[in-house]
């Protein structure tokens, strides 16, 4: 497999990830959206130019569908405010701390993991604090905003975005690890 078609069918992985995980931000299954901005920048980043927002508009396209088929106008839903379009720089957040994770230079496995740790949840609170501040300023559903409003609605969810992110980021981590061992083994193993 190429270089091009790997980041390719890596593009494909997020686009299916996100597409299955967004439809519904509270299901069983949580929205894997800022871990495939993240796992993006690390693996597409030299592609960025144009994944970034071709998973950006797919990530609109995706909200878009979803509250009109709720039968709702799109601006008029409870979540999309003019502070919807912070995600863009909230996602490119995430998207360059992916990228520059991967331009760091390579370490032992621990202090690799911990860099790893360290630049996701860095970027996390990054994301999280353009995306919800700008919602919680921009939005018409917080009828009296104040800096403690903001500062106690921040808190509370930075804990569940931060562990849905790590979970989905760890996980293909972990599937990462596997695939370079299984690489290994398998250049080492002589053919018959």
């Amino acid at each position: 497999m190429t270089d091009r078609s790997l980041r390719a069918f890596i593009l494909l992985v997020l686009a299916l990830l996100m597409v299955a995980t967004r439809i519904n931000h509270f299901a069983p299954v949580p929205d894997a959206s800022w871990a495939v901005f993240f796992l993006g920048g690390f693996y597409l980043r030299s592609w960025t130019r144009w994944a970034f927002p071709a998973l950006m508009a797919l990530a609109v396209l995706i909200d878009w569908l979803v509250i009109r088929g709720q039968g709702i106008a799109f601006w008029q839903h409870y979540c999309v405010s003019p502070g919807y379009l912070a995600l863009v720089p909230a996602y490119l957040a995430l998207w360059t701390g992916g990228g520059w994770l991967r331009g760091l230079p390579a370490t032992t496995p621990v202090l690799t993991l911990a860099r790893g740790a360290a630049v996701l949840v860095l970027s996390v609170a990054v994301c999280h604090f353009i995306a919800q501040g700008a919602f919680y300023w921009a939005s018409r559903s917080v009828a009296d905003p104040t800096v403690a409003g903001w500062l106690r609605n921040w808190a509370d969810w930075f804990g569940p975005y931060l562990r849905t992110a790590v979970l989905y980021v760890a996980a293909a981590a972990a599937l990462h690890a596997a695939v370079r061992g299984l690489a290994r083994l398998t250049a080492r193993t002589p053919a018959h």
